[in-house]
C-alpha cells in the first residue's frame, strides 16, 4: 500500500526565466534558462530530494507553462494529485536577473494567476488532517480565494494535530498596500506553530508606515525595511506561534521561542552566486530535520546547509540538494 505523503505545501508555482548572462545588467540580458519556481513548489521539491514524501497544493492554467511545471514535478517525485487546472487563468511566470553579489532583480507575471485561484473546496479535497506537516505561504494570502483557502488549511491542520508552518514570503509588489501583508499575517499567526522569515519579512509583518519600505534595483524579494527588529519579533510571538525562525543570510538563523533564550544557529560561509531560493532550501532542510525528530539546532543547521548549497547555483527548485549531497556538504564544512 502506498504511503501517504508526510508534507503538504500550499501556494505559488511558476515558470522561472533566469538570466543566462550572469553579472550582466538586466537590460543587457541576451537569453534565459527556463526553470520552475514559487516558494511552496521549491520547498516541495527540496523535501522530495531529501527523501521526504511531499504533496503540492497549487493550480496551473490550461496552458503549456502549466504542462512544463507538471512535467518537472512529476519527474521529481512530488505528489501532483492536488494540483488543479483553473479555467480562464494563466500559469504564473517570473523573469530574473543575476548580478552577484547583491543584485537580483525580478519581475512577476501574476495577473490572473491560476495559483491564486486555489479555493476552499481544493483544501477540503486535500485531506489536510492526514499530513504530518502543512506549510502555508505568505504570497498565497494576498488575494481571494487563495487567502481563505490558506486560512482554512491552517485551521484544519491545527484542529487535527498537524504541525503548521508559515513561510512569511513577503513579495512587496503583490500587495495593494504593504501594511496589508502584516495585517493578514498577524491574523493567521494564532493558527501557526512555526513561522519562518527573513529579518525584512519580520519587519514587514509589523509594518505601520509604508515609507519604511524601499526597493532598490527591482529586488522585490529583498526590500530594505526600517524598524525595530526585536520589537517586531516579540509582537509576532505574542500572537501565538510557539516559534519564530529568523533567517539572516550568511549569518545563519536565530530561533525565537516564547519565554526562552534565543538560539543562534550559524550558517555555512560560501561564495554567493544567487540568493534567490536559499530561504526555500532552508525550509526543506529544516522540515527534514523535524521529521527525523532532531532538535531545533540540528534541524536549522540542516536547513542552513541546504540554503548554502543553493546560493552556489543560478536557480531554485532545479538545484535543490539531495540528502547525500547535504550530508557530504555538512561533513566537509564542520558538521552539525
Amino acid at each position: 500500500m502506498k504511503r501517504h505523503p508526510e508534507v503538504l505545501t500550499i501556494g505559488r508555482s511558476s515558470i522561472d526565466l533566469y538570466s543566462q548572462n550572469i553579472g550582466a545588467p538586466f537590460e543587457a540580458i541576451k537569453g534565459f534558462d527556463a526553470f520552475v519556481g514559487g516558494s511552496p513548489l521549491n520547498i516541495a521539491v527540496g523535501c522530495a530530494r531529501l527523501g521526504v514524501s511531499t504533496s503540492l497544493l497549487t493550480a496551473i492554467g490550461p496552458d503549456k507553462v502549466g504542462d512544463f511545471i507538471m512535467s518537472f514535478l512529476t519527474n521529481e517525485g512530488v505528489d501532483t494529485s492536488l494540483i488543479s487546472t483553473k479555467a480562464n487563468t494563466r500559469s504564473s511566470a517570473v523573469v530574473l536577473g543575476i548580478e552577484p553579489p547583491d543584485r537580483f532583480p525580478l519581475v512577476y507575471y501574476r495577473d490572473n494567476a491560476a495559483d491564486s485561484q486555489i479555493d476552499i473546496d481544493d483544501v477540503h479535497k486535500a485531506g489536510v488532517e492526514r499530513y504530518k506537516i502543512v506549510l502555508i505561504n505568505g504570497t498565497a494570502l494576498n488575494k481571494e480565494p487563495s487567502r481563505s483557502a490558506s486560512f482554512l488549511a491552517a485551521e484544519l491542520a491545527m484542529n487535527g494535530g498537524v504541525r503548521t508552518l508559515l513561510d512569511l514570503d513577503f513579495r512587496a509588489d503583490q500587495w495593494h498596500d504593504y501594511r496589508a501583508f502584516g495585517i493578514t499575517i498577524r491574523s493567521l499567526l494564532p493558527k501557526i506553530e512555526i513561522a519562518i522569515g527573513t529579518e525584512e519579512e519580520v519587519l514587514a509583518a509589523t509594518l505601520k508606515d509604508t515609507a519604511a519600505v524601499s526597493i532598490a534595483h527591482q529586488q522585490i524579494s529583498s526590500p530594505t525595511i526600517k524598524g525595530d527588529l526585536n520589537q517586531s519579533i516579540q509582537e509576532l510571538l505574542k500572537l501565538g506561534p510557539k516559534m519564530l525562525i529568523v533567517k539572516k543570510g550568511a549569518r545563519g538563523v536565530t530561533i525565537y521561542q516564547q519565554s526562552s533564550t534565543p538560539i543562534e544557529v550559524p550558517g555555512f560561509p560560501v561564495e554567493i552566486l544567487n540568493t534567490l531560493g536559499a530561504g526555500d532550501a532552508f525550509a526543506s532542510g529544516f522540515i527534514y530535520g523535524l521529521l527525523q525528530e532532531w532538535d531545533l539546532y540540528k534541524s536549522c543547521r540542516m536547513g542552513n546547509a541546504s540554503g548554502a548549497q543553493v546560493v552556489l547555483q543560478k536557480g531554485c527548485a532545479n538545484f535543490m540538494p539531495t540528502l547525500e549531497e547535504s550530508i557530504d556538504f555538512i561533513t566537509k564544512n564542520g558538521g552539525y
